[in-house]
C-alpha cells in the first residue's frame, strides 16, 4: 500500500505509536545516568526548558510536514517545498535524517541486544552475588563475547523487522498498543517497588532540588542534547508517522501528549533507579554502567530483587523496541517508494543492512577495542568505531538535520501552512514561528559546537 493511503486507525493509535517512538533507551537508560552525571535537579530543569523551547516546536514542524506531504520523509519535504515555490533540494535535510536514523539503529540494536541478554541471564541464572566486582565482571563478559553480542543483536533486529514488515496498522500500531501499556505497567510497578525498598526521599531531593548555581552552559547544553535525542526530533521520524495521520487529528495534542508521556516515563525511570542507588550507598553518577552494573548489584541486595531485575530488563527491551520500530520504518519507507517494493521486502533489506553495519559496533567492544579510526584527531584520539558513530550521529548529523527542518518551516514555507495544519493564529502562530526561526536553530547550533570548546 502506498504511503498516504494507509492511515492510523485513530488518534489513539497514532499517539501510542509516537510515544513508543519517543520512549526508548534514551528515556529509560540514558536519562537516569545523565541526570546522575550532571547533578540532578538543575539538569532536570534545563531538560524541561529544552523540551518546551526546542523539542516541541521542532516536533510540530515534523508533524505538519508529514501530514501535508503524505509520503516518506524525503518525498514529503520535497512535496511541501514544491507547493511553497521553493527548491525540492530542501528534502536533503530529511534524507540526512533518514541516513542518521539508519546509522543510529545499527548500534541501537546492539544495545537493545544487551537488554535481551540481561533479561535472559536474569531469568536463567538469577542475579550475580551482591559484590561490585561480580556485577562488573558479568557486564565485561558480555561485551567481550562477539558471538553473544551478534546473536542478541540479531534477535533484536529480527523482532523489529517482523513488526515493521506487517505495515502501519497491522504491525506498528498493533505493536504500539501492546508495548506501551506493558511499558507503563512495568515502570509504574518498578517505581513503586523502589519507593518501598529504597530511599524515596533522597530521590525527591536529588531530582527536584533546584540550585541555580549548579546551572552551567555545559549542563544546559547536555540537557538539550538529551531531550533532542530522547524524543527523536531531527530524524524525520515524526514526518514518516504523520504521513498516515487523518486530517481530523489534532497535531498539537499529539505533540504535547507525546512529550508529556515521554517526560513522565523518564522521571518514573529516575524513581525506579535512584531510590535503590541511594539506599545501597551507590554512585548515581556511574555513567552507562548505572543500568548494567550498578542496578543489578543493588537488586541482588534487595528482597525480590531477581523478579524486580527481570522486570526492569524487560522494560528496557520494550522501550528499545518501540523506538527501533520507528527508526526502521523511517528507512524502509523511502526505499519502498523509490523501488516500488513491498513493505516486507523493503523492511527486510533495511534490517539486514542495518544489522551488518552493527557488526562493527559489536566488534568495537572486543576485537576492535584498540582500533581508533580517527585517532589522528585530538577529539577522537581514543574513540572506537562505536564512539565515532555515536558522536557523528548525535552531535553532528542529527543537529544539522534538525536545524535544516526548523529553518525550512520557520523561513521558507508560508505562515498559512502552519496555520492550516495546526489551527493556530495570532500570537500563538507568531510565537511558534519565532521559535522555529531563532530559538530552535540557535539552541541546536549552541549544543552542536559546544563540545569543540
Amino acid at each position: 500500500m502506498a504511503a498516504g493511503r494507509e492511515f492510523w486507525s485513530g488518534r489513539g493509535g497514532f499517539i501510542l505509536a509516537n510515544v513508543a517512538s519517543a520512549v526508548g533507551l534514551g528515556s529509560i537508560w540514558k536519562f537516569p545516568y545523565e541526570v546522575g552525571t550532571n547533578g540532578g535537579g538543575a539538569f532536570v530543569f534545563c531538560y524541561l526548558v529544552g523540551l518546551a523551547l526546542i523539542v516541541l516546536p521542532l516536533m510540530l514542524a515534523e508533524l505538519v510536514l508529514g501530514r501535508a506531504g503524505r509520503s516518506d520523509a524525503v518525498r514529503s519535504l520535497a512535496t511541501v517545498a514544491a507547493h511553497a515555490g521553493a527548491s525540492t533540494r530542501w528534502s536533503m535535510f530529511a534524507l540526512l535524517g533518514v541516513i542518521t536514523g539508519f546509522l543510529v539503529l545499527s548500534f541501537y540494536s546492539v544495545i537493545g541486544g544487551w537488554a535481551i541478554a540481561y533479561l535472559v541471564d536474569t531469568i536463567l541464572t538469577g542475579l550475580p552475588t551482591a559484590h561490585v566486582m561480580t556485577a562488573q565482571t558479568r557486564f565485561d563478559a558480555l561485551l567481550s563475547s562477539p558471538v553473544r553480542l551478534l546473536f542478541y543483536h540479531l534477535v533484536f533486529m529480527t523482532m523489529t523487522a517482523i513488526i515493521v514488515a506487517r505495515g502501519i496498522t497491522s504491525g506498528i500500531e498493533e505493536a504500539s498498543k501492546l508495548l506501551m501499556p506493558c511499558l507503563a505497567l512495568l515502570i509504574a510497578a518498578l517505581a513503586l517497588y523502589s519507593a518501598v525498598q529504597g530511599d524515596f526521599t533522597a530521590t525527591i531531593r536529588y531530582l527536584f532540588a533546584f540550585d541555580i548555581a549548579l546551572i552551567t552552559p555545559k549542563i544546559a547544553l547536555d540537557a538539550l542534547g538529551l531531550g533532542f535525542f530522547s524524543i527523536g526530533v531531527g530524524f524525520s521520524m515524526m514526518i514518516t508517522y504523520a504521513a498516515f495521520a487523518r486530517p481530523d487529528i489534532n497535531l498539537r495534542q499529539v505533540a504535547i501528549l507525546t512529550i508529556v508521556a515521554d517526560t513522565a516515563i523518564s522521571l518514573l525511570a529516575g524513581f525506579a533507579v535512584f531510590p535503590i542507588v541511594f539506599a545501597e550507598g551507590l554512585d548515581p553518577s556511574s555513567g552507562p554502567g548505572l543500568v548494567f552494573v550498578t542496578l543489578p548489584l543493588a537488586f541482588a541486595r534487595m528482597p525480590f530483587g531477581t523478579v524486580a531485575a527481570g522486570a526492569f530488563f524487560l522494560l528496557l527491551v520494550v522501550a528499545a523496541l518501540g523506538s527501533a520500530i520507528s527508526l526502521l520504518e523511517l528507512t524502509t519507507a523511502p526505499l519502498k517508494n523509490a523501488l516500488n517494493w513491498s513493505q516486507a521486502r523493503a523492511s527486510c533489506v533495511c534490517a539486514t543492512a542495518c544489522w551488518t553495519l552493527g557488526v562493527a559496533t559489536v566488534l568495537s567492544f572486543n576485537l576492535w577495542a584498540g582500533w581508533f579510526p580517527l585517532g589522528a584527531l585530538p577529539l577522537f584520539a581514543k574513540a572506537t568505531f562505536f564512539d565515532v558513530l555515536d558522536h557523528l550521529t548525535s552531535n553532528l548529523l542529527l543537529p544539522i538535520a534538525g536545524f535544516g527542518l526548523a529553518f525550512f518551516v520557520g523561513w521558507i514555507v508560508p505562515e498559512t501552512f502552519l496555520s492550516d495544519q495546526l489551527g493556530l493564529e495570532g500570537a500563538a502562530l507568531g510565537g511558534l514561528r519565532f521559535l522555529l526561526r531563532y530559538v530552535v536553530p540557535g539552541g541546536i547550533a549552541a549544543a552542536t559546537i559546544a563540545p569543540f570548546f
